[in-house]
């Protein structure tokens, strides 16, 4: 797959809903994982599935895990730059704002350099982030990505 993305490029996902089944399956994932045996396992209560728990926190309710947001980064760079992204880049992401449970979410990504290797492989930085539907950032990061 060859690329002709300039610096300033920018794209992003459609806005999704912050579903409370989205952030139950990721709370539920690691110790399903972990047990390795077929059925769902559930962990004590946390700011990510427990309303109460949540206010006892401070927190109007429950709200993400961060890495649903990356996730959905991960996600859209795949999109655009194929499979190889998962072994031919690096992605930093940063939390800076809660997703709460319905909040629309979109994924957006913006080139920021595109440099020629010697092998003559395409490198790409870019700015990346998660915001609300009123622009509001609420995951901030970078990635870098080598062409194939």
């Amino acid at each position: 797959m060859t690329l002709s993305l300039e610096a300033g490029t920018e794209f992003r996902t459609r806005a999704r809903a912050m579903t409370r089944e989205r952030m139950r399956w990721y709370v539920d994932g690691q110790p399903t994982i972990g047990a390795d045996d077929g059925r769902v396992h559930t962990q004590p209560p946390t700011i990510h599935d427990d309303d109460e728990y949540a206010r006892k926190q401070g927190l109007p309710g429950i709200i993400a895990d961060g890495m649903i947001s990356t996730n959905w980064i991960q996600g859209l760079l795949v999109d655009v730059f194929g499979p190889q992204f998962a072994c031919r880049s690096r992605l930093s992401t940063k939390y800076i704002a809660p997703i709460y449970e319905n909040m629309q979410v979109i994924a957006c990504a913006r080139v920021n350099t595109v440099i020629v290797n010697a092998e003559g492989k395409a490198e790409h930085t870019l700015d990346v982030w998660c915001e609300d539907d009123k622009g509001k950032k609420l995951t901030v990061g970078t990635a870098w990505v080598r062409g194939a």
